[in-house]
């Protein structure tokens, strides 16, 4: 359904990711809001890694409440407090999504509270 676009024009992507997804127009789109590495609580992990597991388990469990898997996601965008978690980000992206490439777009910013690690927002198509 999802068409992959990396045209020859532009540099190969940097990992593994597409520089665009399309969808058809008759396409239901989801957009997922902003969450982040907590816990049902609301507790939050220490580490990066922790964190960035539950924020892509909080991924999952919105893509299945509207009966969409990882498989459907085209586009994900992640908000990282430090640059220097863009490895490790990387690494649990792609423990996640496997061979599914999507679009991304990755970004340092300042987040809401200082103990978030990263924030991520998702479209899912379906």
């Amino acid at each position: 359904m999802a068409t992959h676009h990396v045209p020859a024009s532009v540099f190969p992507p940097i990992g593994n990711y597409v520089h665009g997804v399309s969808v058809p127009a008759t396409s239901r789109l989801l957009f997922i809001s902003g969450t982040m590495g907590l816990r049902p609580d609301g507790g939050v992990p220490e580490t990066f890694e922790e964190q960035c597991d539950l924020a892509w388990q909080n991924v999952l469990a919105v893509l299945a409440d509207a009966g969409m898997t990882k498989d459907n996601l085209i586009k994900v965008t992640t908000f990282l407090a430090h640059t220097g978690d863009r490895i490790k980000n990387v690494e649990v992206r792609d423990r996640i999504l496997g061979d599914h490439k999507v679009a991304v777009t990755t970004v340092r910013a300042g987040l809401h509270e200082s103990g978030w690690k990263l924030e991520m927002e998702a479209v899912a198509a379906g």
